[in-house]
């Protein structure tokens, strides 16, 4: 499976996130993790995408959507830890947890897999 087709949910699923943070709680700061997380992995995401279909890898875009899972992961996971709280901290850990697993994995075998080209 390629990284940007789970990048680009993960990635929309991140800032819809944070946008209901605002409207529900009006937490400024969920706003701004979520849409900034959202958008740099939805940026990651077209980047890897675009790059597939020239029969590429973005290994910077692999990156980028390795770090923001990192990071989701060990800020929304401190933030489980302190509160107990499932929704949203836990369910963002355990997603970004998994997310990162699948990219690190892309890393290790070497990105995305480029089918051979039938002429």
């Amino acid at each position: 499976m390629h990284d940007f087709c789970f990048t680009i949910p993960y990635g929309f699923a991140v800032l819809a996130g944070g946008v209901l943070g605002y409207l529900r709680r009006g937490s400024t700061a969920s706003l701004a993790g979520g849409a900034g997380a959202g958008a740099l992995l939805l940026l990651a995401g077209f980047v890897s995408l675009k790059a597939f279909e020239k029969r590429r890898n973005s290994y910077v875009a692999l990156a980028l959507e390795t770090l923001c899972a990192l990071a989701l992961t060990f800020v929304m996971g401190q933030r489980f830890l302190e509160t107990s709280k499932i929704m949203p901290a836990g369910v963002v850990a355990g997603l970004s947890a998994v997310m990162s697993a699948f990219y690190l994995f892309k890393i290790a075998s070497g990105g995305n897999h480029i089918p051979p080209k039938k002429e």
